[in-house]
């Protein structure tokens, strides 16, 4: 029976496998941690972590942003290495968990497939798979394409990947690029039962009849010996594919699951920490009042009629799961996606943008969340700065630098940007101080409608303050603010009000005291729901 939230005892200790308790036996164990810990400067990401995963099974590592989930991971695959005094073992390989590395995992037959699969869409299914290995090669070093086709053939059949090795990654549907990644990284295991294979939210870009092509083959392979941990945040994958879960918070184990024990509700509550409110969220009609943005009934790529209004001078949180259509409805709103139904007015006029000019001229502003679609590298901080007011500095064929000076200079100190002078090349700034800059460029059009997605990713803490400071100031100035961010506690702190998007649709809306970070996880959490039902019931509270 396993440990519920409410004991403490359950507290790092998971399975008996650091206490006596009636866990698998150590022959029985796949991977074994014991009292792991990691801390970072100011943080306690883990915090006597243990917890046992049997062979031949799909173990789901369950959390919310924070829990300790990816700290775990990179600490598994070599990438962290652990506070003393814990102990990691890989069937018969063991060592202490502050001596891991890259090399270790290796040998003890770890093996990630993560998010982002690392394929190459441009070469072959052969190429792709020799990527992991090395390609053959003759005396000469000229490459053995034959053998490597016929290798490719030998790993594709041994893991039931029914496409041919001569194919373009680019033409395989979603699940066969994920089965090429997951093959790729197993195809020099001997045998199933040997190694762990840790898979780290592969569902995430697969529609609905992917996910199930996905799991068969899952199925097929933990049925065969292998394996698997699988980390997610669809609750619903995981009622359907778990033969046990964990679950962490705030970087300690709350609990581990057998599957017979699992349903969606328990997991959200262990996840979020409390029971359940199935009160109504609060209620927050816009209709009639001073709106700056209003969307009516959007259809387009995976959005599903969404509706709201965004008032003047207001920052709107939108919170979901990857996938949910959260960075959809910011580019299709501004104009980079084209909708196929619905309707977009500003300050009260319907619009309709043919490409990102029109929506600039309109008044808005895009923060992609890449930062790479929006920062200049090669080029220095004032061209930056300037990139979205470019015509502002061009008279006839006349440049006018010392104008474009000027205004760089002011924006370095209005916006608190860290850097020698103006001319400083854009890639040699800090992660932060180039986030301030590309937020700074939109400020400084005084825009009517600034749209953020992921505005703080990979910057520090003193950084993420001051770009919301900026963002802050701004609506103040009467600039209206949609951010997208899956750190939930920093959107329930930037935000006046907070919608949650889940398969394309809004689901819940929250404002004022209700919009608490433990109740919006539990909203996008328990939201989720079977994408391909076009008849799930959808909330707008």
């Amino acid at each position: 029976m396993s440990r519920s939230m409410e004991d403490p005892s359950a507290r790092g200790v998971d399975d008996g496998s650091a206490a006596g308790g009636p866990g698998p036996a150590d022959h029985a164990v796949a991977l074994r941690i014991t009292n792991l810990s990691k801390t970072f400067p100011g943080t306690q990401a883990l915090d006597d972590v243990s917890l046992s995963v049997s062979p031949g099974t799909i173990h789901c590592l369950l959390g919310g942003n924070g829990s300790g989930k990816s700290t775990l991971i990179k600490i598994l695959a070599g990438v962290y290495r652990a506070d003393p005094g814990g102990r990691i073992r890989v069937r018969f390989h063991e060592i202490d968990a502050d001596k891991t590395s890259p090399e270790w995992a290796r040998g003890a037959g770890l093996h990630f497939v993560h998010q982002d699969l690392a394929i190459f869409t441009t070469m072959s299914v052969a190429e792709n798979l020799a990527l992991g290995r090395g390609f053959p090669t003759g005396p000469t070093g000229n490459i053995q394409w034959r053998a490597l086709r016929r290798h490719a053939r030998t790993v594709l059949d041994r893991f039931d990947v029914h496409v041919s090795p001569g194919r373009l990654v680019a033409d395989l549907r979603p699940a066969d690029r994920t089965m090429v990644a997951i093959a790729r990284a197993l195809q020099d295991q001997a045998d199933a039962s040997e190694g762990l294979l840790v898979l780290d939210e592969p569902t995430v870009s697969l529609p609905a009849v992917e996910v199930d092509i996905l799991f068969e083959a899952l199925r097929r392979y933990a049925e065969a010996g292998q394996t698997i941990v699988l980390v997610t945040h669809r609750l619903e994958e995981v009622t359907r594919i778990a033969d046990r879960v964990t679950v962490l918070r705030d970087g300690r184990v709350v609990t581990t699951l057998d599957a017979g024990e699992v349903t969606k509700d328990r997991l959200v509550e262990l996840i979020v920490g409390r029971a359940l409110d199935h009160a109504s969220s609060t209620t927050s009609a816009t209709e009639g009042e001073d709106l700056a943005l209003e969307v009516s009934d959007l259809w387009g790529g995976p959005l599903r009629g969404v509706s709201f209004g965004l008032r003047r001078g207001e920052v709107l949180g939108i919170a979901g799961l990857v996938g949910s259509g959260r960075t959809s409805l910011l580019t299709t709103i501004f104009g980079l996606q084209r909708p196929t139904s619905g309707s977009i007015s500003l300050d009260g006029r319907a619009v309709r943008f043919h490409n990102v000019d029109d929506a600039m001229d309109a008044g808005l502003g895009f923060v992609p969340e890449d930062r790479s679609e929006s920062a200049f590298l090669n080029m220095s901080l004032r061209e930056n700065l300037s990139a979205a007011q470019v015509p502002k500095y061009w008279s006839g064929l006349r440049l006018h630098w010392r104008d474009e000076v000027a205004d760089a200079r002011r924006s370095i100190t209005d916006f608190s940007i860290k850097a020698i002078s103006e001319r400083q090349p854009f890639a040699t700034l800090s992660g932060g101080n180039q986030q301030k800059a590309i937020v700074a460029r939109w400020l400084r059009r005084r825009p009517k409608l600034l749209l953020l997605d992921e505005p703080t990713q990979g910057v520090d803490v003193a950084a993420r303050a001051e770009i919301y400071r900026l963002v802050r100031d701004a609506v103040a100035a009467g600039t209206s603010v949609i951010v997208v961010t899956a750190d939930l506690e920093e959107l329930a702190r930037v935000s006046d009000r907070v919608v949650v998007l889940a398969n394309g649709r809004i689901t819940h809306e929250l404002e004022g005291p209700n919009i608490d970070p433990s109740r919006v996880t539990e909203l996008v959490l328990s939201a989720t729901g079977d994408p391909t039902n076009p008849d799930m019931e959808v909330s707008q509270r």
